[in-house]
């Protein structure tokens, strides 16, 4: 049993459970019907998303200081009580039960997926 994290809208994979958009907002013309049968996600979770401040901050990041900066903020962010209580729940699912926390964005490593990533393994989450 374990969480992966994948890129919104891309094919599933075998396994993979669920899917939790973890977004600041639902994708773009897609209807509300299709989120889950075009890949995007099968619930939305905007409380593991970024504040529209910070997404702004990180599509700016031009440095590995811009991004650090990002991610320091973003952290901080989900330090705050519900965030943090979701992350909770989310790494003691991960231990009986296949899901999958996603962004839009191409890059992994420019993403704040990467950063739930992190969140997750460090609250002892079984990451895929």
């Amino acid at each position: 049993m374990s969480v992966r994290i994948v890129r919104l809208g891309t094919e599933r994979t075998e396994g993979e459970g669920p899917r939790l958009g973890t977004v600041r907002r639902p994708p773009r013309g897609v209807r509300k019907d299709a989120y889950a049968t075009g890949n995007w996600y099968d619930t939305w979770l905007p409380e593991l998303s970024p504040s529209a401040e910070l997404v702004a901050s990180a599509r700016a990041a031009e440095s590995e200081a811009d991004w650090a900066a990002f991610v320091k903020a973003f952290r901080k962010e989900m330090g705050a009580a519900t965030p943090a209580r979701l992350l909770d729940m989310l790494a003691l699912l991960s231990r009986s039960g296949d899901f999958s926390l996603g962004c839009y964005c191409e890059d992994d490593a420019r993403c704040h997926r990467s950063v739930l990533r992190e969140l997750l393994t460090e609250r002892g989450a079984d990451i895929a």
